[in-house]
């Protein structure tokens, strides 16, 4: 990969560092402003907030998508930055939940406007490679997913430091995203041609959603990101307080921040690697294999996180007991491994689609944000809900539920999976640029 690719990849760690800070730091700040008794802060608002940065990234996406396509991916890669400086900011001045919800839509419209233009380049970038596109669509997710998972990781000291004025350095880490993309970045080759070619309007956007292997796609990478978004949503406001409705579940027992950093370092390698490990076999095995391979490690996941949050009360009096949960443990780790593998393969997937769009690249990329967007959406509002019904258990099982869901359509996916790929240039709803 040239530089500029990499410097695409390191501004995309560095913006979801921040969008991952602030979302860490928010369930924080909604935790300590629930525990001073402000009114009405329950795990559904914490939900709700959550959704409503996916729902502001999910109406958005396809606009920022398309104007991609006729500004150029690089020169709106710069809007992200300015938007979430903005938002950050805004939160560190607020307590109104109201407001809050407001700082959520500006930070999902930084989202919205990064990561088509982002993958729209990559796509460009990448095309006609089949190796090159594995290894950069692995390395975008690894960057997305690390960078949220390092938010995540320094939210709970740096907010225990700082407290709400941690959202104000927040903005200074979105004006090194911004200084990133401008100074290190060039035009793709390619994006000059692409630019003059014919894009698409709204009409023929729509027609691509009810293209048929977008229709396919979408379901199960929709369920996929619905999975992984109720434990973004949730996640650290259920571990950093106790919960005695739920005595009898050892993951509600109320863990320190220096717990939750270790445990959320752990999660980020073992999903780092797994990432990179299957975005350097695209050549080796379908993308539909390694999504069902990624599906079967997260129910594996479920199960194993059951027997933990059910046995590791008893593990410290009963060797079986113990034995088990190291087993069940292990059994955690290699699902994650696994599951991690769907995230870049549905990435390869959509830029296959666009290699037959070659000038609405970023209007098809942005549909990744729109899956991703529907999916933490559904996944943070079942997470609240499920979380206050059933405690961890409700998680887990949400989560499980939402990988069956992800496996009906895919079958018939992994029959059309050939179609999709270079073909013949055609612009959104030409006949040309259907399925063969």
């Amino acid at each position: 990969m040239d530089r500029s690719l990499w410097a695409v990849l390191t501004g995309t760690f560095t913006l979801r560092f921040s969008t991952g800070l602030t979302g860490a730091m928010l369930a924080f700040y909604l935790a300590d402003l629930a525990d001073a008794g402000q009114a009405g802060i329950d795990a559904k608002v914490v939900g709700v907030l959550a959704a409503t940065f996916y729902l502001a990234e999910l109406v958005l996406s396809p606009l920022f998508g398309i104007i991609s396509d006729r500004l150029g991916h690089h020169k709106v890669m710069l809007y992200g930055p300015i938007f979430g400086a903005v938002a950050v900011v805004l939160t560190g001045l607020t307590t109104h939940v109201l407001v809050l919800g407001g700082t959520r839509i500006l930070e999902g419209a930084s989202t919205a406007a990064s990561v088509p233009s982002i993958l729209g380049y990559i796509a460009l970038a990448t095309a006609g490679n089949e190796v090159l596109r594995g290894k950069a669509a692995a390395r975008f997710e690894g960057a997305t997913l690390a960078g949220l998972g390092a938010g995540f990781i320094v939210a709970p000291k740096l907010f225990e430091v700082l407290g709400p004025n941690a959202f104000f350095l927040n903005a200074l880490f979105y004006g090194g995203s911004l200084l990133i993309y401008r100074f290190w970045v060039t035009d793709p080759a390619g994006e000059r041609e692409a630019l003059t070619a014919r894009h698409t309007n709204w009409r023929r956007y729509l027609e691509l959603v009810s293209h048929s292997h977008v229709l396919l796609l979408a379901p199960t990478w929709i369920a996929v990101n619905a999975s992984i978004g109720l434990w973004f949503s949730q996640s650290l406001f259920q571990f950093a307080k106790a919960n005695p409705k739920f005595p009898d579940q050892w993951l509600l027992q109320g863990f320190s921040a220096n717990q939750i950093t270790f445990g959320a370092i752990c999660i980020a390698i073992v999903f780092g690697v797994g990432i990179v490990w299957w975005g350097d076999r695209f050549d080796r095995f379908r993308r539909t294999t390694i999504i069902l391979f990624g599906i079967m490690g997260g129910l594996a996941l479920v199960a194993a996180g059951l027997v933990i949050n059910h046995s590791a009360f008893e593990a410290g009096a009963n060797p079986v007991d113990t034995g088990l949960v190291i087993v069940a443990g292990a059994t955690l780790a290699g699902g994650l491994f696994v599951l991690a593998g769907a995230t870049p393969a549905a990435v390869g997937l959509l830029a296959d689609v666009s290699e037959k769009f070659p000038g609405d690249r970023g209007a098809i990329m942005g549909l990744y944000s729109v899956f991703l967007a529907i999916g933490q959406i559904g996944g943070s509002l079942i997470g609240g809900v499920a979380a206050d019904g059933l405690g961890m258990d409700g998680l887990l099982l949400a989560t499980g539920g939402l990988l069956l869901v992800a496996l009906v359509p895919l079958r018939t996916l992994r029959t059309m999976e050939h179609h999709l790929g270079p073909g013949q240039a055609a612009t959104l709803g030409d006949e040309a640029g259907g399925p063969a």
